[in-house]
């Protein structure tokens, strides 16, 4: 039932969402932004109650989105809030990978197939996207370069999870990790490389159902082995 209802109330979300970048509306955009991390904090809380280590390392985590997404409506204002925003998504994927961690602690022995072949893929992915952008970083190299790095790791851990978790979870989980860095990659080409046509639109669909996968997946999660705590 919770599902159900929260399912609803952010597909209302969603659409609001998209259609106030649409039409860059910027007084539904300030309103509708900031509620994307406060369903998915309260839809998360009820579903779990934070019983869990991984739970509340997610829930963590949305918090610092819920900063970033703040912080980035109001980055023409002030181009610092770009960087800041920055920081607050990457302790974001830092807490994801925290969680992620302890799927692999709870049955550490078992061989994610095609594991180095998708770190390969991974990381030729960020790599090659990183260097198409340097030349018109300037000094946010560094910042950009750690960023790519933290969420590189973030969906390498994510699938990590196979074989760890219910089949389920880990879909989720991996398709949101996925839409999460494609919405930071169409983020990135637009701010610093070439403009994209409605690329707000793009960037906050991905995010919205990147993040939405991530909490359905935590919610309906279950461990093969319980080593850890749920």
């Amino acid at each position: 039932m919770k599902t159900k209802l929260f399912s609803f109330i952010f597909f209302l979300l969603f659409v609001v969402q998209l259609y106030a970048e649409y039409a860059n509306n910027i007084q539904l955009r300030t309103f509708a932004k900031p509620l994307i991390a406060i369903v998915l904090l309260v839809w998360l809380y009820l579903s779990t109650n934070l019983k869990g280590r991984f739970h509340k390392r997610i829930f963590t985590g949305l918090i610092f989105a819920w900063i970033g997404d703040i912080l980035l409506m109001f980055q023409e204002d002030n181009p610092s809030f770009f960087v800041y925003g920055l920081i607050a998504f990457v302790a974001c994927h830092i807490f994801y990978i925290r969680a992620f961690t302890l799927d692999h602690k709870s049955n550490p022995n078992h061989k994610t197939p095609y594991f180095l072949w998708v770190v390969g893929a991974f990381a030729i992915f960020c790599s090659g996207l990183f260097f198409y952008l340097q030349p018109k970083l300037g000094p946010m190299q560094f910042p950009v370069l750690m960023y790519a790095i933290i969420i590189t790791v973030m969906a390498i851990m994510a699938f990590n999870r196979y074989g760890k978790v219910n089949i389920f979870s880990f879909k989720l989980i991996l398709y949101g990790a996925l839409l999460f860095l494609l919405s930071d990659s169409i983020l990135a080409i637009n701010k610093f490389a070439q403009p994209i046509p409605q690329s707000g639109a793009l960037i906050m669909a991905t995010y919205m159902i990147a993040q939405y996968l991530m909490v359905y997946g935590t919610i309906s999660r279950q461990l093969v082995v319980t080593r850890t705590e749920v």
